[in-house]
Parts: C-alpha cells; structure tokens; sequence
C-alpha cells in the first residue's frame, strides 16, 4: 500500500511523521513524505528509504489581502499537482501531521478518493487538522483535546526509540542535575532569566543548557556570574541523553518536547509559551501537571513565583516522585496509528 505523510517545518510535526512511516514500512507499506524542503526535514529523512517530494508553498495568515490572493492561486495550482502525483502513484491513505502544507494535499486527497488520517500532537487542534478532522477516518491526538472530538484516539505522540525510561540514569548525590531547553531555536526567557535564578541558592547545582543559535557566549557568562556548573550549548545532538542525565528538566511545553520528557520519568518545570496560538502550550502543561509529572510557571507571574516553585520541587524533592510515575503511550503511538491506518485501508 502507498501512503502519503505530510509535514513540514517543525520537529514537532516531522519527527512524529517519520516515526509512523517507519513502522508503516515495516509492516509493508510505501511511504511518500511529502514537505516543503526545509533544513529539518531532510535531516530527518537521512538514511530512510522514503520517497520524498517537496512543495513550495506557505500559509495565508498573516498576509496583506493582495499575497493571501495570489497564496490561494498557488495553494490551486498545488492541489492540481498533487492530484496528478496521487493517481501516478497509486496512493491509497493520507496523514497530516499539521502545519499549512497539509491543507492542499488533504484536498487532493478528499478529491482523489483518498482516505485522509491526522495526528495532531498538541491539547488544542491546530487549524490545518481542525479543517482535515471534517473529512479524517480517524484522527490520533497526542493528548485528550480540550474540546472532544468526533472519530478521534488518544494515542500519544510518536517519539523517538532513544527517549526511554531504561536509558535514564539514576545516582545519589547532593548535587541536583537540571537540563534546562527552549528547543531547538533556544528561548530568550529561559537563556536570561533562569541563570539568574540559581544565584545565591543553597543548593549546588549542574546545569545543561540548551540555549539556540548565537547564544551560547551569552548565557554561559550568566552562569558563571552566578557561580554555577554548567555546560551550555546551542544545540543538543541528543536529548534523549540530556534528558535521561538530569533529575528533572526545565523547558517550554511544546507537545513534543514534554512527550518525550515524561516517556523517560522525568518531570518538568514547563514555561507555556504565552503566545502559542490558542495558547497550546499552556494546556499540554496543564496534561502533564495533572499526571503528576510536573508543574506549570507563567512568565506573567513574575520571576520570584518561578524561584518559589524551584525552590519547591528541590526542597520537597519532587523530581524523585517523578521518576516513580510512567508514561508508556508515547511509546506506542506509532504501532498504534500505523496499525490503525492500515486495518481501515
């Protein structure tokens, strides 16, 4: 069976697209992805046997009314395209894992015959999926929506095999290890304000700091003004290792990212990004919190609220509690969604 996956950008949507089209080959498929060229995806899809396409194309929102004009014409023209790809390669299933550039290949879809799926990764649907949902057979959450959904199972994020609970490391020491990341692009607010709240601290402290592109000088000379061990870098090759290294971690709630954290027992100070749109982050938070595997500050707060609640979690050794709890689901969202797809094909 020839199956589409569509995502694009991000690696919250393609490091969930490629786990599934890995279990799809496996179980037989041929799996076509289908993005928009960016860095991030075609380093992903190193060494994987997918066929890729690339589509330029890019979203309306935002645009002055003449651009969304001549973005809808392009958005046409590209749903042609992929119609013609669909029926030159026989393609009998799509999934979306959101983003804009799965608008017109799930129109395509719609329009060839083709069983449209999405997974949407967060607590809230991005606009993209909420659009494919009308027409989905099934559409897979990473976490329960906050509005309930038709056709819909929560079956996790699909996460990477690295980012597992046996691969954690567990010692008794006085020192408490933080991995502290804004993702991939770094987050201002964690790389100047969280420096500053170790200072002064009567506990010691080992920092790893994820801290984004042109940073890294930065931040690491708030450390040390603040007297603590660190190691700050602009990127992490693996987080998994970062992740399994630390006591608890610090980070935003992107759904990926918190996915991946409590699949390895680890609990988390998440930091909701207070511009998400619908204000996303702040509900995958609120998941997390609720399974007991972290607590939630808001930059609104103020930064002697985030001291309060560091000071919390390592006084009353929260984190130890957290590596007690399990979150299995993530682990198994990709068998689960790709075995799905293919009993409804």
């Amino acid at each position: 069976m020839n199956i589409i996956i569509a995502a694009a950008k991000t690696g919250g949507h393609v490091y969930p697209a490629i786990e599934v089209g890995k279990k799809l080959k496996l179980k037989g498929c041929k799996v076509f992805f289908i993005g928009n060229g960016s860095k991030i995806e075609k380093n992903a899809l190193k060494g994987l046997d997918f066929e890729y396409k690339k589509i330029d194309i890019e979203g309306v929102r935002g645009q002055s009314l003449l651009n969304k004009f001549f973005s809808i014409i392009k958005i046409l023209s590209k749903v042609f395209e992929i119609r013609r790809f669909i029926k030159a390669n026989e393609i009998k299933a799509m999934i979306g894992f959101g983003g804009f550039i799965t608008i017109p290949i799930g129109i395509a879809s719609l329009m060839s015959g083709v069983k449209i799926f999405t997974q949407e990764q967060n607590s809230i649907m991005g606009t993209a999926n909420k659009l494919l949902s009308r027409f989905s057979v099934i559409n897979f959450l990473g976490f329960p929506l906050s509005k309930p959904l038709k056709n819909s199972k929560v079956y996790g994020n699909p996460i990477r095999d690295s980012f597992t609970k046996e691969k954690s490391i567990t010692t008794e020491s006085n020192t408490i290890k933080i991995y502290i990341t804004g993702g991939s692009q770094g987050s201002h607010y964690l790389n100047t304000i969280l420096p500053t709240c170790f200072k002064n601290n009567k506990f010691e402290f080992e920092v790893r700091h994820q801290c984004g592109i042109g940073k890294k000088d930065g931040v690491s000379n708030l450390y040390k003004e603040a007297g603590i061990n660190h190691e700050v870098e602009e990127f992490f090759d693996d987080p998994s290792e970062q992740i399994a290294w630390s006591d608890y971690v610090i980070c935003r709630s992107g759904a990926l990212t918190i996915s991946e954290v409590s699949s390895m027992s680890k609990g988390a100070l998440m930091i909701p990004l207070p511009h998400a749109i619908d204000n996303h982050q702040f509900h995958n938070a609120k998941h997390i919190m609720n399974i007991e595997l972290g607590l939630i500050h808001q930059e609104k707060n103020g930064i002697q609220a985030l001291k309060n609640l560091l000071d919390k979690i390592n006084e009353e050794k929260l984190y130890k509690e957290w590596q007690n709890q399990d979150n299995h689901k993530h682990f198994q969202a990709s068998d689960h969604i790709a075995d799905t797809i293919i009993e409804n094909i």
